[in-house]
Parts: structure tokens; C-alpha cells; sequence
């Protein structure tokens, strides 16, 4: 089917957006081709510029548990947009959002909402670095936590050397601040704190790595970290900006009953709208301004449209009891179909899935680190991927990111799904 809209619109937004895109992995770089634009979404689809119906495994990277466009959220963003967009002053959504998220994650006692992901995380390292007097944070290599210069840093040569910047713009004298180490890998944590133990402020940690492709934590890993950062005085910092509620109720900190001290968040508590929070123990979310020295602010931060939307959604999930049970056991369908698929084909793999969260790597495995993660075939996933696009199937332009499987997703969509996905691997 045609496309030719599509590549009309790219063409027009090179234009006057840089790179033609808002954010890198929607050119289909990754995986070669031209984007597909959208215009409209219902359920577990999305309709294309070329009106074409795409099942969506995407869903906006996350945030859309309930898919396009529920009636409920719809609902509640149009009653709150003809109250007024936003009023820089303080309104009683945010605290019911607030209320709704603290009653869910077991180590939040207090929350600060901002306007995205990003946000969030260099805030709450920024609040660590306050409250432990310290100035090093550790983070994982393949774990992403959005675009802070902080976080844009890569390994060096050693496990336990400082990192060196990967993005133009950052400057070494942050690199040097940041150290970079292997997830899934307790012992070189503690070697980082054995050889500066007075230095790390923080660890922030995907718990669920869901920005490398999916890769879970192998048995004890989550637990030897909260260990470690409480023997050295250090704060544990849990990104659940893609995991909060897509996995359970509580997120992974729920799961694996491992409590951090401080959390961010984002995605599915905007219910598609902009927005991102950190919270934690109240004895360090009272550092932050006006009560504390730690300053942190935005205009935008706690905006009417967004907490509307985010009250909806999270309602929705604290009121259905088996929601998240269904999910999984969609996601198991979907995950262990595939597998079979391609085991009947040859073709090497490796599969994960928590929650609604799902993923697999055209690579023999294990996976465990962003080390391993990178063995993965990219050239065959990208033939892969634009099998299933023309088939209407909609995956991630990218081998090394996670899908999502939404409460409108269907047994039936799931059985689509692995039909294409037979077709494809018979052809490549």
C-alpha cells in the first residue's frame, strides 16, 4: 500500500524541524525508510496519513495502557481543557494525582510532578546530590533516563573508569562525575563504592531496562543494590518512567518488593499527555524548594490537562482488579507465540516479557547487559520490522526498544500478530 503522504509530510517537516522529527527514533533510522505520520488512533490501532490501520505495539512508547483515545480519558482532558489549558498557580488535580500515585508505589511519601521524563530524572539526581553532599552518580550502560547531560555519557575502558561523553555539548567535567558500569553486574557496583565510597551521591537504575531492547534483572541484582547504596550512605534511584504501571500496580519496586529511595515517573501517569514526577522518602523530598535549598521548578509542571488525563487513566487501572493480571497473561501470548514462530523458522532469538512490557532480539543470547544486547542482528530486525508494517503491524523502528500490549489489545490481535510475524520469517 502506498505511502506516498507519508514521505509528502517528512519531506515538508525536514523542511522546518530538525532532522524532520521531535524526537531521533521516529525517522526510522534504525531501520531505514521513510516514517509512517499519523492522524488518528482507537483502541490498539492508529491511522495513517495514507489511511492505513496499523496494530500498534508502540503505544506513544508506553504511556497508553488503556490504547487511542479511551472514552474516559478523552472525557476528562475536554472537561478540564474548557475549564482553561493551565494557570501557573497551584489546582487540586494535582493533588489527586498525587494522592492516587502515593496510595499505588510503595516508597513514595512525597511527589514533585514536572513536564516529561527527562525532567524528572535530572531532578531527582540533582535532589541526591543535595541531600548526600556528594557529587558522583553510578549508572548503567544500555539504561537510558532521558536526554541530561548527566545521563549521555558512555563507558569508558574500564569497568570502573569515569565516562566519557557521547553526545556533543556535554562537557567532560560532567563525565567526570558520572560512572558508567555493566547492568546486571552487583560486583562492579561494589567495586565503584569500595573505591570511592564517600563520592556516590546516587545509583539510578532502569529496574526493568526497557530502553536497550527489554532486559530483565537476573535473581538478587535489584536487592544487592539497595544493599550497597544503603551500607554507603548512598541514594537508590528507581527510573520507572516506562515500567510505573505498566507492570503492576506498584511498578517493579512492587514486584521485586525492593523499595528506592527516590522513583521518577512519567508516561502512563499523563495518560498521553506531557508530564513526569519524582518522589520518595519525605525526609528527602523536603529538601526541595520552598521548604528545602534544592531548587527545582516549571511552568508548565502539574498542568491541568495532564493531571486530568493522568487521574483517568490511573482510576481506571486502581479500579479493575484483574487489569493487570489480563495484560500479562496477553503479553505471555504474545511473547511465547513469537518464540514458537521463530524457533520454527531458525531464526536465533531472544525473548523477554513483564507486565505489558515485551521484547525480542534477533540474537542467540542471553541477554543481560547492553553488551550482549548489542549481538542482536539489526539489519534482520529492520527487514523484520518493515514485514510486519506492510502487513499492518506496528512495532518500535528500533531493535533496541521495548513494546507495549494495551488493555484494547485482543486474543485475536495477538493471533494477527504471530500470523504476520510467521509470513515474515518465512520471506527473510
Amino acid at each position: 500500500m502506498s505511502t506516498e503522504r507519508s514521505i509528502s509530510a517528512f519531506a515538508r517537516a525536514r523542511n522546518v524541524i530538525a532532522g524532520g522529527v521531535n524526537s531521533p527514533v521516529r525517522a526510522f533510522r534504525a531501520v531505514g525508510g521513510s516514517p509512517i505520520f499519523m492522524k488518528s488512533g482507537a483502541g490498539a490501532r492508529m491511522r495513517s496519513l495514507d489511511d492505513r490501520e496499523y496494530l500498534d505495539y508502540v503505544l506513544s512508547w508506553g504511556p497508553l495502557i488503556l490504547g487511542h483515545a479511551h472514552p474516559n480519558v478523552v472525557k476528562a482532558i475536554t472537561t478540564a481543557a474548557a475549564r482553561g489549558s493551565s494557570f501557573g498557580a497551584p489546582t487540586e488535580a494535582e493533588s489527586e494525582l498525587a494522592e492516587l500515585i502515593i496510595a499505588m508505589v510503595p516508597s513514595i511519601e512525597r511527589i514533585r510532578f514536572t513536564s516529561s521524563g527527562t525532567e524528572a530524572t535530572m531532578s531527582a539526581v540533582r535532589l541526591a546530590r543535595g541531600f548526600t553532599k556528594r557529587d558522583a552518580i553510578v549508572k548503567f550502560a544500555g539504561c537510558y533516563h532521558g536526554h541530561g547531560d548527566a545521563f549521555l555519557i558512555a563507558a569508558g575502558s574500564g569497568a570502573l573508569t569515569n565516562g566519557v561523553p557521547n553526545s556533543p555539548g556535554v562537557t567532560e567535567g560532567v563525565a567526570r562525575d558520572t560512572i558508567v558500569l555493566p547492568y546486571n553486574d552487583a560486583a562492579a557496583v561494589r567495586g565503584a563504592f569500595e573505591a570511592d565510597p564517600d563520592r556516590i551521591a546516587a545509583v539510578i537504575v532502569e529496574p526493568y531496562a526497557g530502553n536497550m531492547g527489554l532486559v530483565l534483572p537476573d535473581a538478587g541484582y535489584l536487592q544487592a543494590l539497595r544493599e550497597l547504596c544503603t551500607k554507603h550512605g548512598a541514594l537508590l534511584i528507581f527510573d520507572e518512567v516506562m515500567t510505573g504501571f505498566r507492570v503492576g500496580r506498584g511498578g517493579v519496586q512492587e514486584r521485586e518488593n525492593v523499595l528506592p529511595d527516590l522513583t521518577t515517573l512519567g508516561k502512563v501517569i499523563g495518560g498521553g499527555l506531557p508530564v513526569g514526577a519524582f518522589g520518595g522518602r519525605a525526609d528527602v523530598m523536603d529538601l526541595l524548594s520552598p521548604t528545602g535549598p534544592v531548587y527545582q521548578a516549571g511552568t508548565l509542571s502539574g498542568n491541568p490537562l495532564a493531571m486530568a488525563a493522568g487521574i483517568a487513566t490511573l482510576k481506571a487501572i486502581r479500579d479493575d482488579a484483574t487489569l493487570f493480571e489480563r495484560l500479562e497473561v496477553l503479553t505471555k501470548l504474545l511473547t511465547e507465540g513469537l518464540t514458537a514462530v521463530f524457533d520454527k523458522h531458525g531464526v536465533p532469538h531472544t525473548a523477554a516479557y513483564a507486565g505489558s512490557m515485551f521484547g525480542l532480539f534477533f540474537t542467540a543470547g542471553p541477554v543481560r547487559d547492553l553488551t550482549s544486547a548489542m549481538t542482536a542482528d539489526t539489519e534482520r530486525y529492520g527487514k523484520y520490522f518493515h514485514g510486519m508494517l506492510d502487513r499492518g503491524i506496528y512495532l518500535a523502528p528500533a531493535q533496541f526498544e521495548a513494546g507495549f500490549v494495551s488493555t484494547a489489545h485482543t486474543t485475536k490481535d495477538i493471533e494477527q500478530t504471530i500470523e504476520a510475524a510467521d509470513e515474515v520469517l518465512a520471506e527473510i
